[in-house]
């Protein structure tokens, strides 16, 4: 495969719907869209689901809201298995809280076209996902590697693309595409996130989608604003057109109910090449075992 085209969706929280079921036929659309414009896949952002509680029952507590979420994750789950086959188009469905034995989750949900379901729990949480007043979710403990449509790839959610320890662990890995749902309030998180994914193609020498929330939901405790956009990154080469950005739209509050939406072929086979030796200056899978720090 020379290039695999898929479909980034920086959803916007502010449409508010009115049902699990409303919440589903809006991902439709965007499934429907994905494949019309020939996308084999589509992401969402991180916590897409928290478009339902713009229908939280009333005097729902900020402590209450995560089971809430995950209750509607579940339903979303169930009213959206099967549209990836119909269509055609893997769907990751974004991140959603989920109950483990640990405690509840930020799992990111893949539902392939050919029938898996693959579940990628955040590994490093941010302080407003710790909050015993507010939300409160637990870290995985697992980074999976996993094969579509012939692609290696691997999930990491948000400020999971930001810790260079977790790029350490792919380094080896060999993987094509890096998928990175996000959500960011401010453009400070935005440029932590998209820069760090930059950088993660680069170290990796592969291609790394992210795309996140915009608009606010009704109904939010959390995040009154929510700022992005959609970008492919790649390494930066020749080959490539040396800037590291094969596509992207830029961040947005969408407060004007914009909400990007982004098609774009991944350079499978450039890349492939590219690490297999073909890079002007990549050592590969380097390791810093070797240094001392001396103080």
């Amino acid at each position: 495969m020379s290039e695999y085209p898929i479909a980034l969706c920086a959803l916007n929280l502010g449409f508010a719907p009115r049902s699990v079921a409303d919440l589903a036929s809006h991902v439709e659309e965007r499934l429907a869209r994905a494949r019309d414009e020939g996308a084999r896949l589509l992401m969402l952002p991180e916590y897409a689901i928290e478009a339902c509680l713009a229908f939280k029952p009333d005097g729902l507590k900020p402590t209450e809201e995560i089971a809430f979420m995950a209750k509607a994750g579940a339903q979303l789950v169930e009213a959206t298995r099967g549209l990836a086959e119909k269509y055609g188009v893997s769907l990751l469905l974004g991140s959603m809280p989920t109950q483990t034995d640990r405690g509840f989750a930020n799992t990111a949900i893949l539902q392939c076209a050919d029938g898996r379901e693959i579940r990628q729990d955040k590994l490093s949480l941010t302080p407003g996902e710790m909050d015993a007043e507010s939300w409160t979710l637990k870290g995985g403990d697992q980074l999976g590697i996993f094969e579509l449509d012939g692609l290696r790839m691997a999930i990491l959610i948000c400020l999971d693309v930001e810790m260079p320890s977790l790029s350490c662990l792919l380094a080896k890995e060999k993987i094509d595409l890096l998928l990175v749902p996000s959500m960011t309030e401010m453009l400070s998180g935005y440029h932590r996130v998209f820069d760090c994914a930059k950088a993660r193609a680069v170290e990796l020498m592969t291609c790394v989608a992210v795309c996140g929330t915009v608009g606010a939901t009704t109904g939010t405790t959390q995040m009154e604003t929510n700022v992005s956009g959609a970008a492919l990154f790649v390494p930066c080469e020749e080959e490539l057109g040396f800037t590291g950005v094969a596509a992207s739209i830029a961040a947005t509050d969408g407060a004007m109910g914009e909400e990007p939406f982004l098609v774009v072929p991944v350079p499978v086979d450039v890349a492939r090449k590219l690490r297999a030796g073909g890079a002007e200056v990549w050592p590969g899978a380097w390791s810093a075992d070797h240094v001392t720090v001396v103080r």
